[in-house]
């Protein structure tokens, strides 16, 4: 019972953190909106100045709202994948989703070139991206259930995607090689993610489908409690091995293949913040985890984005640029500080 209040007093916490940081994050980049005026307009009024309400409704929410479906998303799809293949390495695109989106990105904006201007204009705008991003990763994902069901071996599964990941990333360096320096400097460009770019339908769109991937996930829970000691502790309770499976990398797939197609690859969230939620709530109960992961998720992409807006300067800077300074020594430190308990 002293357990349940201890995680129920955590949870308000990281949810009073996450509004705290989604209103500071609106309120602050080149133009410094008061933290009051961002709070009146999320509330239903209008803030006193006219341009302060168009830079909240049009560019500043949307990208605070993307930064929060990016967090969530990516740290369950990463909580996923350490459970399922029982290696805390293991991050939401371990099974070559984002080599996919890369590839039918650098397709489209380093093959366009080859095709007739009427096709290659529609290809590189924003919605030929995106198109390109989730059919690229949806034949990854494809690739990988049909394999999945042929295969009994967990780990199999994991080498399989890291194969994918690298003949993607040949075929990438390939078209890099015969590009145009314009070509070469888009494609890096969206390599390096955007919060910024989308519209209010993509974000509709990109709701629903984090939504999707969040209630396949919920409906797993048991599922990777039970995967925790075992995938034959798990058969030996009676588990469909090979469905629970199917379900898990499904989610996975449709929470990160869908956050990389609008956001562009994002580094280091999916791997660290799993990693947090278990040290902060001293748990492995994933009904405990999936929601600290997602609050501690959605913080973090806040920050970063945050950060990333370079408050009062007049450029942005990349997002994945961010969370990899941020997230690269956390892995480390948590990893040191697991090893010092440990011992």
């Amino acid at each position: 019972m002293q357990r349940n209040q201890q995680h129920t007093m955590l949870y308000l916490l990281l949810l009073i953190i996450a509004v705290f940081l989604l209103v500071l994050d609106i309120s602050l980049g080149s133009v410094t909106i008061p933290f009051k005026e961002v709070f009146t307009s999320l509330t239903g009024g209008k803030a006193s100045k006219e341009t302060w309400e168009y830079i909240i409704i049009n560019y500043r929410l949307p990208k605070a709202i993307t930064a929060v479906l990016v967090g969530v998303g990516l740290s369950i799809s990463g909580l996923l994948m350490q459970t399922l293949f029982r290696n805390p390495l293991a991050g939401p695109y371990v099974l070559g989703l984002s080599s996919g989106s890369s590839l039918g990105v650098a397709l489209v904006i380093l093959g366009a070139g080859f095709l007739p201007a009427v096709w290659s204009n529609f290809l590189v705008s924003s919605y030929g991206i995106i198109v390109a991003s989730c059919i690229g990763s949806s034949l990854v994902l494809l690739s990988i259930l049909l394999i999945s069901q042929r295969l009994r071996d967990t780990t199999v599964i994991l080498i399989v995607g890291l194969m994918f990941g690298s003949f993607t990333n040949a075929f990438v360096g390939v078209l890099s090689y015969f590009s145009t320096a314009e070509q070469l400097q888009k494609f890096t460009f969206w390599s390096l993610g955007n919060l910024g770019n989308l519209s209010w339908n993509s974000i509709l769109i990109l709701t629903i489908t984090v939504i999707v991937g969040m209630l396949l996930s919920l409906a797993s829970i048991k599922s990777l409690d039970a995967l925790l000691l075992g995938e034959n502790y798990a058969k030996s309770l009676g588990m469909n091995f090979k469905k629970s499976r199917f379900i898990i990398i499904m989610a996975t797939s449709i929470l990160a293949g869908s956050i990389t197609a609008f956001a562009g690859p994002i580094a280091f969230v999916g791997l660290a913040v799993p990693h947090m939620a278990k040290l902060i709530f001293q748990t492995s109960n994933h009904a405990v985890l999936f929601w600290s992961t997602s609050l501690l998720g959605m913080s973090i992409m806040l920050l970063c984005d945050m950060i990333s807006q370079v408050p009062g300067g007049d450029f942005t800077l990349p997002i994945n640029a961010i969370t990899s300074i941020i997230g690269a020594p956390m892995v480390v430190w948590l990893l040191v500080r697991k090893r010092k308990m440990m011992g």
